[in-house]
């Protein structure tokens, strides 16, 4: 009987071996959102200069240069400057002065010199250029000194 077992089991294995096993299948499906980003990273600091008549301390004088960063988005963004609210000037320098943040952007987005908000309204990579001047009105003139401003680039 042992005998009997043992044969009909290689026999029944045989036969198991010999049927092509069922195939299946079943779909993986994946999801994914992006959300409006904008990530902004500064790559060179601007400097201001003191314009002949010393009434403008800006990076478009003569031996100024603007700030940059890099900008990327998937679009359905704004860019956008705040006003200058941080500011040291020199003791010397007593009299009111008028800040004007300013920007342009090349790669992507073609962006004129602007104040104001941009739409970006699709994907893509820019350098941004900031740009900021520092005006003195009437008779009023910059004194000698050390000037530093910071100007927030804004994208949300």
């Amino acid at each position: 009987m042992p005998l009997f077992r043992t044969a009909f089991g290689a026999a029944l294995l045989v036969a198991c071996l010999d049927d092509a096993a069922m195939a299946t299948t079943q779909n993986v499906i994946f999801n994914g959102t992006v959300t409006a980003t904008c990530t902004l990273v500064v790559a060179t600091n601007g400097t201001m200069t003191a314009s002949p008549d010393l009434q403008s301390l800006s990076s478009h004088n003569s031996g100024g240069s603007a700030g940059t960063a890099t900008l990327t988005t998937t679009g359905g963004v704004s860019l956008s400057v705040d006003p200058v609210t941080l500011t040291t000037v020199p003791a010397a320098d007593s009299t009111a002065t008028t800040w004007t943040p300013t920007y342009s952007a090349s790669g992507t987005h073609t962006i004129a010199e602007t104040g104001a908000s941009t739409a970006l309204t699709v994907p893509g990579a820019d350098l941004v250029s900031v740009h900021l001047a520092g005006t003195k009105g009437g008779s009023n003139r910059f004194a000698t000194g050390n000037y530093q401003a910071t100007v927030t680039l804004r994208c949300e």
